[in-house]
């Protein structure tokens, strides 16, 4: 038990120690009670006065009040009558002691100021100690449910918090979400934008390149149609035909990685035998080949090896790495192909002796514009889309190129991986004969021809060109101009060029068709726009033919004997099918 005095009293209270105001004026009595009391859990506080007691009130929380009824000054019930009116101290039990007022009245008094019990003196003290206990016990209780409900008030209003903080983590959250999505979106967006004008650039680019190689093709032609025959204008002639056939190559490989990246590619899959694509790969390699002086050993696959695969976007593929094997080796090398079947696949290598490839390159030699030689000692030309392209094209197919080199000096070689067709090899055999190509059939009739360009080389170009072929020719620099000549001219053939000032070639093309006598007319769409896009946009117009420049001569011509074989029947223009199903020679 541990006594103080309120002035005494110390400021802060273990939480074992239950405080016990005992109240009395004499002090014989107060060291009576806290003998009676005496408690390792008690913690007795002394009062001789009402004042005192109602100090001590003030400063601390007691478990009950031991109040002495008859003190001079302030009575016990005075000083109860007190306690019960203040809000802390409502709560406090009061136990009454007294030796003088033993009457009924006066203990109802004592219960009707606030007391719980009305004990006499002298005091039975184990009724006392009982009792105190009792107080002492409940307080105890209430205290720790007090603390426990303080404590689940911090944790609720933690938890609060956490919400709270949990809340505007969300929020933030939230809001950086939608901020990312909204700088993907406007990023992809962009991006879409950027492929867009990126598409629109190389379409416009390879419209404007084609368009200044259609006047140099047709002059080369038209010198060979002269009869020039001298050494010196033949191999200029050749020269030059060359040299428009790597650029028209160029933009054509150029179009097709950019139409790969779009999706816009669809093969078109048969039964092939791959000797048949080998073959047509070398026959197109075959002058660059020869130009750097090569010797090319070629060993075809046997008969019974059939792909399902599209012939020319696989023979483009093949024709890509022998012109990469011509370029990269020096004059005078050697280039080998070869073919061995394994499992359920062929694998056919295209080896060299050229300049080979250091080891770090044999991954990134197949992406865009990836060039073995750097831009300012590069000699051998290209835009390094030509394995990109075949890779790309390869994987269409459902197989594979991989490149090996043993080191920079010592050649290279590719491997390409295809699966073979499932069917039997007879079968293959049976219906792979390749069709001979068809021969440029000679005019048998003069026919009128009206040649409509705004770029006047190439329109004078092709005008002369027919002209040589025995053909009547006028010609034309707009579309509106093109439209008032048809009518007056009547031509068996329109050449249109799409792009045109004044009129575009589609909209000359409309009002043509629909002049009188017009269904009969062949009109052909000569242009540098050679995209997918563009051909739809050509058929939808009424066009009979879609040609990209620089135009083969050899195909034109062609086309030019068609359409004379079927005007004097008169039933009708050319197969619109026909022109718009096959890929052109030159686009």
């Amino acid at each position: 038990m541990k006594s103080t005095t309120p002035k005494a009293k110390e400021s802060s209270i273990s939480a074992d120690l239950v405080n016990i105001l005992i109240v009395d004026d004499e002090p014989k009595n107060l060291m009576v009670l806290e003998t009676v009391l005496d408690d390792p859990g008690y913690r007795l506080v002394r009062a001789a006065s009402g004042e005192q007691a109602l100090l001590a009130l003030m400063a601390d929380e007691f478990a009950v009040l031991v109040l002495d009824v008859r003190m001079p000054g302030m009575t016990g019930f005075e000083l109860a009558q007190m306690v019960k009116e203040r809000k802390k101290t409502a709560r406090v039990p009061i136990i009454f002691l007294t030796a003088y007022y033993n009457e009924d009245q006066h203990i109802l008094e004592g219960y009707g100021s606030g007391a719980v019990d009305y004990l006499h003196k002298p005091v039975n003290a184990p009724v006392l100690r009982s009792k105190v206990a009792v107080f002492a016990e409940l307080h105890r209780k209430g205290r720790a449910l007090e603390l426990a409900n303080i404590a689940l008030e911090s944790e609720v209003a933690e938890r609060r918090r956490a919400e709270a903080r949990l809340s505007d983590l969300n929020a933030t959250l939230d809001r950086r979400v939608t901020e990312r999505t909204d700088a993907l979106q406007a990023s992809d967006a962009q991006l879409r934008d950027a492929n867009r004008r990126k598409d629109e650039f190389l379409a416009t680019l390879a419209h404007e390149l084609r368009n200044p190689l259609a006047p140099v093709r047709n002059a080369v032609h038209v010198l060979r149609l002269q009869g020039q025959t001298s050494p010196e204008v033949q191999w200029a002639s050749e020269m030059i035909e060359r040299q428009v056939q790597s650029m028209s190559r160029l933009i054509d490989d150029l179009m097709d990685v950019s139409r790969i990246n779009q999706g816009r590619i669809e093969l078109r899959r048969e039964r092939v035998e791959l000797a048949h694509v080998l073959q047509d790969a070398v026959e197109t390699s075959r002058p660059l080949i020869d130009e750097y002086g090569h010797q090319l050993e070629l060993t075809l696959p046997p008969p019974g090896l059939p792909l399902d695969a599209d012939a020319t976007r696989l023979a483009q593929a093949f024709m890509n790495l022998l012109n990469n094997a011509a370029k990269y080796t020096d004059r005078g090398g050697r280039i080998k192909v070869g073919v061995r079947k394994e499992n359920g696949d062929v694998l056919v290598t295209v080896s060299d002796t050229g300049i080979g490839l250091a080891a770090d390159r044999l991954e990134s030699v197949f992406e865009m514009f990836s060039q073995v030689e750097t831009a300012l000692v590069r000699s051998r030309g290209g835009l390094g889309i030509g394995l990109s392209l075949t890779q790309r094209l390869i994987e269409m197919h459902g197989g594979s190129v991989k490149a090996r080199s043993p080191g920079l000096g010592r050649g290279s070689e590719f491997v390409v991986r295809l699966p073979l067709a499932s069917r039997p090899a007879e079968e293959a055999q049976a219906g792979s004969d390749p069709q001979a190509p068809a021969a440029i059939a000679a005019p048998d009739a003069e026919l009128r021809i009206l040649v409509a360009d705004d770029n006047q080389d190439a329109a004078d170009t092709l005008a002369m060109l027919l002209q040589l072929m025995g053909h009547s020719v006028r010609q034309a620099t707009d579309g509106e101009a093109a439209v008032r000549m048809a009518a007056d001219f009547n031509p068996h053939v329109v050449l249109l060029d799409i792009g045109m000032p004044k009129l575009n070639g589609y909209e000359a093309c409309r009002q043509i068709r629909a002049q009188p006598g017009a269904r009969e007319m062949t009109l052909v769409a000569v242009t540098g726009w050679g995209q997918a896009d563009d051909r739809r946009k050509s058929h939808e117009a009424g066009f009979d033919q879609h040609l990209v420049k620089p135009v083969d001569p050899a195909a034109l011509m062609n086309l030019i004997v068609a359409a004379g074989q079927v005007q004097p029947s008169g039933k009708g223009r050319l197969s619109a099918a026909a022109g718009f199903s096959a890929r052109s020679p030159a686009g």
